[in-house]
């Protein structure tokens, strides 16, 4: 992982203080800037890779490049100005155009500009990405990552630095805590997957690494990384047929189009050539009631917001009168399903035990049209540097559209589990600690229903349904919990008085003897 790199560290921050040195101050404006270039080397390696691909097997392979002066392996070699001139009326051009007229990704960089201001930051940019991956491709033969993850690492610590920006409350998802989701929900080979607030596509990309991962049963081109997931990024391995189904499986939807953009060159540089990422407000009136109840799977990390136009709701479809973006998204994702399908979703803790309606009204659908699986509380230093607040996850599947539907006899038991570690510290430095609750919890949710006990002392426990709802539908961890006193031994009043009396007798014997030396 990048943080144990401190060469490719120094190098990020060298590459972000130019832009900001340079004139561009904005940190989305900078990081907009600098994934286009990234964007532009990677897709020169990722065509040349497939062309070396298609020579060694004898497949036939069409470049994506028209013409080899829009390659990045050409352009860095010309002088700066010419450089310059080169990307802004041919280079960008091109890949604004990339995937054809009626692609997402093609539809959303209509408007982008390249506004890199002057060709000595662009060539001093160029070196110092061209530094960051040979860096990469040596930490890659050193330690046996997948290059494409340490890639991603490299690409997801400037989108770390969007929280700066201030943009909506957005802060990235620590990729540990998205391979969690993954791994907890389970999606697979043909699942329709959604994130209705997917920013940059972490979360589309961490079910996309899943499902490759599931594939490769045997592990051949599988990588344990330092948080116990094994991941298996040869996604060039896979048959046309798997790669256009995975492909297409994935959607998501953001109301920020620069995250729009991101996200599309994100899932792109990871391998998927035409990702489905749309600009959308999925809260809204103008939200495609034809996504309704089409989902198999939902991993989402929404903002928390506050509140929102109460005018521009999608009351057609949202049941819950409220204007809080943490509930309205839990009934979104709701609807989002099909019936049968399930949700992995980070909600911030005061929607576990909130006593307004609206709070009480979100954990009905979680408990009475959906069967709340598990609910996994976080410390609050899990999101830092970006954000502090505590959060949780819950996982559930959608058992009905509405009330109305919904089951009159549904009993089950809902797992909870707390959290105390995930494997950094939890300061806003998060250094790599021994201690990691993660795959204590993939184990313990998989293998849940054959605990032979149900010990409400420990980190995790089952709670029925019943017993919630008779608790107000609360959801918090504690109310549950059976705290552990531990007895403390009193020595008997009548040994403590003797003991005061000898004290005392002492310090009368010890004023005598001071009394004789002074007389």
């Amino acid at each position: 992982m990048l943080q144990n790199n401190p060469a490719l560290k120094s190098l990020i921050d060298k590459l972000w203080n130019k832009f900001w040195s340079g004139g561009i101050s904005n940190p989305l404006t900078a990081i907009e800037q600098i994934t286009y270039l990234i964007f532009m080397k990677r897709i020169d390696e990722l065509d040349t890779k497939r062309m070396a691909d298609a020579e060694w097997t004898g497949e036939s392979y069409q470049s994506i490049f028209p013409d080899d002066t829009l390659r990045w392996s050409n352009f860095k070699q010309l002088p700066a100005e010419e450089m310059l001139t080169h990307i802004q009326q041919k280079v960008f051009p091109f890949l604004k155009e990339l995937n054809g007229q009626n692609s997402h990704f093609t539809k959303h960089m209509k408007n982008a500009v390249f506004i890199i201001p002057s060709a000595s930051l662009l060539v001093e940019a160029v070196g110092t990405i061209e530094e960051i991956f040979k860096e990469i491709e040596r930490d890659a033969k050193e330690n046996g990552q997948a290059f494409q993850d340490i890639q991603g690492d490299v690409y997801e610590m400037l989108l770390g630095e969007i929280a700066t920006a201030g943009k909506n409350g957005q802060f990235r998802t620590p990729r540990h805590i998205i391979k969690l989701l993954a791994e907890l929900v389970a999606p697979k080979l043909g699942d329709k997957v959604g994130d209705p607030a997917c920013g940059t596509g972490g979360f589309l990309l961490g079910a996309y690494q899943y499902i490759v991962t599931s594939l490769d049963t045997e592990k051949k081109y599988a990588v344990q990384d330092e948080d116990g997931f094994w991941r298996s990024s040869t996604s060039a391995l896979l048959t046309n047929n798997v790669k256009e189904a995975l492909d297409s499986s994935l959607h998501g939807y953001d109301i920020d189009v620069t995250m729009v953009r991101l996200g599309l060159m994100n899932l792109m540089m990871h391998g998927i050539d035409d990702p489905q990422i749309d600009y959308m407000d999925t809260l809204s009136k103008k939200f495609n009631h034809v996504e309704l109840g089409t989902y198999d799977t939902i991993l989402a990390n929404p903002p928390f917001t506050g509140n929102l136009n109460k005018g521009e709701i999608d009351s057609d479809s949202l049941t819950l009168s409220t204007t809080k973006t943490e509930l309205l998204f839990i009934d979104r994702i709701h609807t989002m399903l099909r019936l049968g399908g399930t949700a992995g979703v980070i909600i911030p803790q005061g929607v576990l035990f909130g006593t307004a309606k609206a709070f009480v009204e979100a954990r009905k659908i979680l408990l009475e049209q959906s069967q709340l699986k598990a609910v996994i509380t976080m410390p609050s230093g899990v999101f830092k540097p970006y954000a502090g607040v505590a959060t949780a996850i819950l996982i559930f599947t959608k058992i009905a559209n509405s009330k109305k539907e919904a089951p009159k006899e549904n009993d089950y038991d809902v797992w909870f589990y707390e959290m105390e570690h995930d494997g950094y510290s939890l300061d806003d430095k998060r250094t790599k600690i021994e201690q990691s609750d993660l795959q204590d919890i993939i184990e313990k949710f998989k293998n849940r229903d054959q605990e032979a006990k149900n010990d409400r002392k420990a980190k995790h426990f089952f709670v029925p349904k019943k017993e919630i709802v008779e608790n107000g539908y609360d959801l918090s961890f504690n109310s549950y919990k059976e705290e552990v006193y531990e007895e403390i031994p009193y020595d008997d009043p009548k040994d403590i008085l003797k003991k005061l009396e000898s004290i005392e007798q002492d310090i009368v014997n010890g004023l005598n003897e001071v009394k004789s030396l002074i007389q």
